[in-house]
Parts: C-alpha cells; sequence; structure tokens
C-alpha cells in the first residue's frame, strides 16, 4: 500500500503546527494542508495578543502572587460548569492541561526561545463564590512578542523539517472529503484553489483549479473553529442564550469557516458540545479592517461604567473584565445586541488595551523602549487612534454632547440623558470614601492592591464626571464572534472518537477543532483568558501519538 506521507495534517495554525513540529522530531514525514496562502501560516495565533495560562510561575511569584495546582483546578473546574455525560472526555483534559499548566508547560515553551511579559494579567475574574466561574488570582502572561512570537518556534521546527525533507507543504488546498481504507482512515480528497497573493487575513479567492487525492496512515484535523461563519455560528447558538444578535463582528477571517467539522462529522467523528461558544461582549469596529466586519476586543481594566443600550447600569457583577458568559447572557436578554462604556481619558489612558498583536505594535516588536514611552502616554498610540477614528467611540468635554453623540451612532434615540447623568453621578458619590457598597468601586480598590494592576491596569478612583479627567468617553460595544468551544471528541491521545465512544481509526484532531481538547476542554466558559496554550497542548499530543502509531 502506497502513502503520500506518514500524517497529513489538515491545518496549519498553532495547533497544526505544533502536532507537525511533533511529528518532525519522531522523523515522520508530514504533508501540511491548508486552504489559505503560505503568507497566513500561523493562522489565528498570529493575530492573538499572546496570552498563556501558567500556574505558579516565576512571573507570578515575582508578583507576590500565591497560586497553587489546586486552586487552578478549582477555578477550572468552577468555569467549566461540566453537566453532561458528554463532558466525560472534557473533565480529563481539564485535568491534563491544569497539569500542564502548573508543570511543564513555561519550561518547555521557554526552552523554545519565548519569553514573557513581566507583569501578569487578570482575566476573567468572576465575581462569585470560591466554586464558581472565575480566576482567583492573576495569570495571563503576554508572549514577548506577541502571537508571532509564540508561532515563531514552532514554524521554526516545522520549517527546519521542511529543508530535511520530512515536511511538504501543500497551501491553498481546500479539503472537501475524508475516507477509509480496510476501516482505517487514510484518505484527504479536495479542490486545489487558485494561487492567491492576498495579504494575511484578507479573503483569497476561491477559484479552484484542480482537485486532489493523498494517503497517509494518520489524518489530523486542526482546522480551527466557526467563528468566522456567521451563519454556522447562528446555526449553533445556544437556545440559552436566546435569539442570536443581528449584528454582530468578526474576531476571525471569513476562512475560519468550520466546514471541516462537518466533513470530519460525515466520516464518522463525534462533534460535541456544538452549542457552547465563547464570544466577546466588548467588541469594536476596526476603523482600519483587515478582513469582512473586522472587530477587536477591547481588554479593559475595572473602572468603566458599563451601561445597557438603554442607559441602565449592567448588574452585579458582570463589570469590565468579570464575567464574559454572563455578559453575553444579561445583554441577550434586554433586547439589543450593543451596551456602552462610559468613561474618561484617564481611565482610558490608564486601563484600555486592544487584543490583537497589530494593536500592540510594542509587544509585537519586543521594545523595551517603546513599552516604556506606551506607559507614558496620556493615550497609548493605538487607542488614541481608534477614539479619532473609531466609529464606536465618542468624545465630548460635557455629558449632555456626548448623550446626544452616542444617539446618532446608534441611530436611535435610547438614551435619556437625566437617566445616564443619574446613573454617572451615583457611581461617582461612592467614590468620596475608601469604603463603599458599590462592588464595582470595591472590586477597583481591590484590583488596585494587586501591583500589576496598579502599576498598569486600572486608574485609581476618580469621579468619571471630573473635568481634570476629561474629556467624557463613550464606546460602542457589539458581540465579537471568537471561538468555538465545543469540538471533535477526543481521548488524551487526541484520536478522535465515534458517536459509540470507540476511536476512529486513523483520525486525531487539536485545536479548536476538538474543543482544544477533548471536545470542550473549557466547559462553558473559558477560564484561560487565551485559547493559545490549548492548541499547543492538544497539538503536541496529536503530533505525538500519531508519531506512535505511525512510521
Amino acid at each position: 500500500m502506497t502513502y503520500d506521507a506518514d500524517v497529513i495534517v489538515i491545518g496549519a495554525g498553532l495547533a497544526g503546527l505544533a502536532a507537525t513540529a511533533e511529528l518532525v522530531d519522531a522523523g515522520r514525514k508530514v504533508i501540511l494542508l491548508d486552504q489559505e496562502p503560505e503568507q497566513s501560516i500561523g493562522g489565528q495565533a498570529h493575530w492573538s495578543f499572546g496570552g498563556l495560562f501558567f500556574v505558579d510561575s516565576p512571573e507570578q511569584r515575582r508578583m507576590r502572587i500565591k497560586d497553587s495546582h489546586a486552586l487552578a483546578l478549582q477555578d477550572w473546574r468552577g468555569t467549566a460548569g461540566f453537566d453532561r455525560e458528554e463532558d466525560a472526555w472534557p473533565r480529563r483534559w481539564a485535568e491534563a492541561y491544569v497539569d500542564f499548566a502548573a508543570g511543564e508547560k513555561r519550561s518547555w515553551l521557554h526552552a523554545q526561545g519565548v519569553r514573557f511579559f513581566p507583569v501578569v494579567g487578570w482575566a476573567e475574574r468572576g465575581g462569585y463564590d470560591a466554586n464558581g466561574h472565575g480566576n482567583s488570582v492573576p495569570r495571563f502572561h503576554i508572549t514577548w512578542g506577541t502571537g508571532p512570537g509564540l508561532v515563531a518556534p514552532f514554524e521554526r521546527r516545522v520549517r527546519a523539517g521542511a529543508a530535511r525533507g520530512l515536511v511538504r507543504f501543500a497551501f491553498r488546498h481546500r479539503v472537501t472529503g475524508l475516507s477509509a481504507t480496510a476501516g482505517a482512515l487514510d484518505t484527504v480528497t479536495g479542490e486545489i484553489l487558485a494561487p492567491s497573493g492576498a495579504e494575511r487575513g484578507t479573503a483569497s479567492s476561491r477559484e479552484v483549479t484542480g482537485t486532489f487525492s493523498l494517503r497517509a496512515q494518520a489524518v489530523i484535523v486542526t482546522s480551527g473553529g466557526i467563528g468566522g461563519n456567521h451563519d454556522l455560528v447562528r446555526a449553533q447558538w445556544p437556545a440559552r442564550l436566546g435569539t442570536p444578535p443581528q449584528r454582530m463582528l468578526s474576531g476571525v477571517p471569513a476562512h475560519v469557516d468550520g466546514l471541516m467539522l462537518g466533513i470530519a462529522e460525515a466520516a464518522g467523528a463525534s462533534h460535541i458540545n456544538k452549542d457552547r461558544m465563547w464570544h466577546y461582549t466588548e467588541g469594536i469596529e476596526n476603523w482600519n479592517p483587515i478582513w469582512a466586519r473586522h472587530g477587536i476586543r477591547i481588554l479593559p481594566g475595572p473602572s468603566p461604567l458599563w451601561l445597557d443600550a438603554t442607559g441602565k447600569r449592567l448588574p452585579v457583577p458582570l463589570f469590565p473584565g468579570f464575567d464574559t458568559l454572563g455578559t453575553l447572557d444579561h445583554i441577550m436578554k434586554t433586547g439589543h445586541d450593543h451596551t456602552w462604556f462610559v468613561l474618561n481619558q484617564r481611565i482610558i489612558g490608564k486601563e484600555f488595551a486592544l487584543s490583537g498583536s497589530e494593536q500592540n505594535p510594542d509587544l509585537t516588536g519586543k521594545s523595551i523602549r517603546d513599552v516604556i514611552t506606551r506607559a507614558r502616554q496620556a493615550v497609548p498610540g493605538p487607542v488614541k487612534a481608534f477614539m479619532d477614528n473609531g466609529a464606536d467611540f465618542v468624545v465630548e468635554r460635557d455629558l449632555s454632547a456626548l448623550v446626544r453623540g452616542m444617539n446618532a451612532v446608534t441611530k436611535e434615540d435610547l438614551l435619556d440623558e437625566a437617566a445616564v447623568r443619574g446613573e454617572i453621578v451615583a457611581r461617582d458619590r461612592e467614590i468620596a470614601n475608601p469604603f463603599t457598597k458599590d462592588l464595582q468601586v470595591t472590586a477597583i480598590h481591590g484590583a488596585r492592591r494587586y501591583l500589576g494592576d496598579k502599576l498598569i491596569r486600572t486608574a485609581a478612583p476618580h469621579r468619571i464626571l471630573d473635568p481634570a479627567a476629561g474629556p467624557l468617553i463613550a464606546v460602542r460595544l457589539s458581540i465579537l464572534t471568537r471561538k468555538s468551544l465545543g469540538g471533535l471528541e477526543t481521548d488524551l491521545s487526541s484520536r478522535v472518537l465515534t458517536g459509540t465512544g470507540e476511536p476512529l481509526p486513523g483520525l486525531y484532531a487539536a485545536g479548536e477543532a476538538a474543543g482544544f481538547g477533548g471536545g470542550g476542554v473549557h466547559g462553558y466558559r473559558a477560564l484561560e483568558g487565551t485559547f493559545l496554550g490549548g492548541c499547543i497542548f492538544s497539538g503536541r499530543a496529536a503530533g505525538r501519538a500519531a508519531a506512535l502509531a505511525t512510521g
């Protein structure tokens, strides 16, 4: 029986690169397929902020953060909310991933040249009890070099394999079918797309110039999720969150279409937890878009006042950065698909970061000088560009003009100045004392007890309407599609399972296509604040398992 390679990997994102790198280390021959051109290698990880989840890291200890495996596992379980029969493998993946994050994850990446920003961030703070959702301590470690800095060592390993004749790249190859010979899945068929010079992230041609059929002893699916396919997002939208938003922004390019998941299902794969998905509630239109409906997520500090579309303050504990899914649930019940941050220049200058490698040129470019310059600016350059050019931003000196501008953005008179003023003034009265009944103000005081937040993420408590802190700023926030939390069901060797729980011979999956492990390692909520670690961990597992099974 003739094979074109030992293993075919479908998808050249971070999970696919991690799997291929492990296969190369084992001396296996690999064909790495992707429907996009070569300039998009690295996939969505390239665009990411580069955040990684570590437990009891040197960076945490230097910031006086006391973390432990037991605390992290408690947080993960409380956040995931595993409650289904099909959560058996996701639970085991969650335990294995926390072991990895508290063990060799950092040292393994460090040995490959990955370095980390010294200040640890605090994603998904929760706001419930000890067994509920949220990170009890800061665990968000930013890669020095952001997403590109994390992709680099895996791409380097894969390209070294190509130089040795072990890796063959097959870009512009779109898979349309998987089939088996003698009971083992070994054949990948599809269409060859026309060569494209499209820049990374931009739309590439879908002109078909031919077909292909390739055979290998094993196939690994690392094709990503559904975030760029709004029709599929709406089709899988969970009933518990009501009607999908009429208007959504895209956190990923259109080629993140989820079609490979259906192809794997047709070949016998079990696709579970389809209704679990992770969409951000702090999305803004990119004033300089790269792909269609391109949205950017604001990574906010805890101080902005969060109002719904009608000017009512969001309930406790739906503060900025505390509970993404809880906030999405609440928004969907308001009858509107947008909300507002109301703040001032002092807050935006200290607390706003924008997710994405291109929005953080200082960190992406590994420039200590630029990081220092950014810290000294009243408003960082990328944020100032949105203030000046963003369709969602209103900047005014007085509140009356601000509310008029907010209504102009939505072209609806949903906001009443007196109601908005009442919310802000009531909040501002609570600032007069270091003690308060306003739990958001309590959270601000609590955040500043952590050195990292006090230095770069949380402004000193002050009145939003303080003229010295102005001008006033309002930001319209939209739902931003990002990740599917469900995926192809896999065991701890990343073998894809059938509906009866048996491995589908020859087929493996990793990354978002596998729900970052098991078909949904995050459960209902993503404690991690990022998805890169799951891509690396599941990709590594798939590559190592496929290497052992082939050759």
